[in-house]
């Protein structure tokens, strides 16, 4: 055996001392800081996504040609192409037909049309099936179709196509065959003026299935201003699978308003999936003719509460501002016609009397901020600050849920007037140079 085996002075084996106290807190650190580090990468990430990904589409530029769509054939030819060219000029001959258009040889027609749109064909070796659309150019086809005037449109409409499926309500979280659809409307010949965000974006965010059930005027503003809109129609597809591959029947229901008024509704199915774009096409022309009657019976007209004047005003508080004037006027013309009989005076023959004037208010225009934690707070901080005495209006400029919004007030006074006014109505006032900041 060995002899340094048996013995104690040294081993064949390293030893593995304890990290002490002061040497493991510099590693407890090192790692704490890398977990902050991987936490925030994180959550920025988190951030991003929500924005991030292929979910807009941006919607095709809309012309005011004449469109003719649906028109099917059925030809048969001595090849292919020759069966092809044969339907398209049997599509152009339907569709001029279908406008009512005056009896014109067949290259004249040809002339007229700028496109033809294929919606779907099966090409055989000798046979031709399609169902197409044709577009005429206005400028060329015009002149044969009368009644042209342009009619009067809709205000601008923001639309909200919104597809509820599996239990799942979509906008623009992510890319779906019902935004496609819309986009690839061409609303040339529409009398509604269509507002249609790509969903790109911050789009994603701020449209939103919840934004549709909200009722708060102020939000609705804020997000039509966004998009230079007067005001919203909602168009929601419920599509039920009846299995993978199988028919698939839609439910379309036509709202508008901050409301979410109803409008109408209607049913259609799809035998397979493959046929999907085809019947959600064909939705899409159905709203529209549903949103153009509805515009015809005044029921698109914009909803008063969702347009502010200069000074910010509710139109339902502006009237009641009105109502009250009215008022006093009445009651100072009937003060003065007593101080005019209790006169020892009498007024010479002729002479007419007249009103004393009475000197203009001054109004103001102050910067207000105010803690605005959800939408609830924000509407009732509004309302309070407008209900002031003097307050002639109050507008939000910027928003920020969960942190400080900012709202312009018009006011018949000083800052410090309207510090005071403030407090008598609750809240606590910090004033500065030409701003206040309140709280409750």
């Amino acid at each position: 055996m060995i002899d340094w085996a048996k013995g104690g002075e040294f081993s064949p084996m390293a030893r593995f001392f304890p990290l002490s106290a002061i040497a493991r807190r510099p590693l407890i650190a090192g790692l704490l800081v890398l977990a902050a580090l991987a936490a925030a990468m994180l959550a920025s990430r988190t951030l991003t996504a929500q924005v991030e990904g292929d979910r807009g589409i941006a919607a095709v530029a809309g012309s005011s040609d004449v469109e003719v769509s649906g028109i099917e054939v059925d030809v048969r030819g001595d090849t292919a192409q020759e069966a092809r060219e044969k339907g398209w000029r049997e599509a152009q001959k339907l569709a001029w037909a279908k406008l009512k258009g005056p009896a014109l040889p067949d290259n004249q027609i040809s002339s007229l049309v700028s496109a033809v749109v294929i919606e779907q064909e099966q090409i055989g070796p000798k046979r031709y099936i399609a169902t197409l659309g044709v577009i005429f150019d206005r400028a060329r086809a015009g002149r044969y179709l009368g009644g042209t005037a342009q009619r009067s449109r809709s205000a601008p409409m923001l639309l909200v196509p919104v597809t509820i499926t599996a239990g799942t309500e979509t906008v623009y979280e992510r890319r779906n065959p019902w935004q496609r659809a819309w986009a690839e409307f061409n609303p040339g010949n529409s009398r509604i003026d269509y507002v249609r965000p790509s969903g790109a974006g911050g789009d994603s965010l701020l449209l939103t299935y919840g934004q549709t059930g909200r009722r708060s005027r102020t939000w609705w503003r804020n997000v039509l201003d966004e998009f230079e809109a007067a005001d919203v129609l909602t168009a929601i597809s419920r599509l039920d699978y009846q299995y993978p591959g199988g028919p698939v029947r839609g439910t379309f229901t036509a709202r508008y308003g901050p409301d979410n008024t109803y409008l109408a509704s209607f049913t259609l199915e799809a035998a397979t999936t493959e046929q999907l774009p085809q019947m959600l096409t064909q939705a899409v022309r159905r709203f529209d003719s549903l949103y153009e009657a509805a515009l015809a019976d005044g029921k698109l007209k914009p909803d008063s509460t969702l347009s502010i004047g200069m000074s910010g005003t509710d139109p339902a508080l502006q009237r009641l501002i009105e109502i009250g004037r009215a008022v006093q006027a009445r009651e100072a013309a009937a003060r003065s016609s007593a101080n005019a009989a209790d006169s020892s005076e009498t007024p010479s023959a002729g002479a007419t009397p007249t009103a004393t004037p009475t000197a203009a208010a001054v109004v103001n225009s102050f910067v207000v901020q105010f803690a605005s934690p959800d939408a609830g707070s924000i509407d009732a901080t509004l309302a309070a600050v407008r209900a002031t005495p003097g307050v002639r209006g109050a507008a939000t400029s910027s928003l920020a849920i969960g942190g400080t919004s900012v709202m312009r007030v018009s006011y018949s006074g000083s800052l410090g007037e309207l510090a005071g006014a403030l407090r008598s109505r609750g809240f606590s006032v910090n004033q500065g140079s030409n701003a206040l900041a309140i709280s409750r």
